[in-house]
Order: structure tokens, then C-alpha cells, then sequence
């Protein structure tokens, strides 16, 4: 379930999600987030995502966040241009 604050988080899991997607939250936030849906329902992957790059992915790992989904490795690839004869 993509939740955008820490209640949405917490009332998806309460009512069963298996994965809750924390989209477009402050590190900070995110990771307040991340704790107080482990703390109540620890089976619970919870996953972040929005405007996450790799120059800020460090600031979005930590201990109670088990996936990270980042846009930028295909809608921001550079373009190849190549051919293939057979």
C-alpha cells in the first residue's frame, strides 16, 4: 500500500498489508515512520520510494527500512544508440 504519511502507514498495516511503500518522505520522516510501523507490526516489509537517488540513497537506508525503489534507474537512464544486423 503507498501511504505518503506515518497514520496512513500505520492504519495500512493495521489493516493487513504485507508491504507498505513510504513515498516522498524526508529521511527523517521516513525513518520515524519506518520505526513505529516495525514497532507495532514487525512482519511488515516497509519499502521507500520517491525522489530517491543515488547520491541521497545513503540518507534512505537504515534499519527498519528492507527495500528501496528508485525511478531514476529507468525513466532518468541515458539513451544508447545502437543497431543489430543478423
Amino acid at each position: 500500500v503507498e501511504c505518503s504519511s506515518a497514520d496512513e502507514a500505520l492504519a495500512a498495516a493495521g489493516a493487513g498489508a504485507d508491504i507498505v511503500l513510504l513515498d516522498n518522505l524526508a529521511p527523517q520522516e521516513l525513518h520515524a515512520a519506518a520505526a513505529q510501523v516495525k514497532a507495532t507490526h514487525p512482519g511488515v516489509t516497509v519499502e521507500a520510494s520517491g525522489g530517491i537517488i543515488l547520491e541521497t540513497l545513503p540518507q534512505f537506508l537504515g534499519p527498519h527500512i528492507d527495500v528501496v525503489s528508485m525511478g531514476c534507474l529507468t525513466h532518468s537512464a541515458p539513451a544508447l544508440d545502437f543497431a543489430l544486423r543478423v
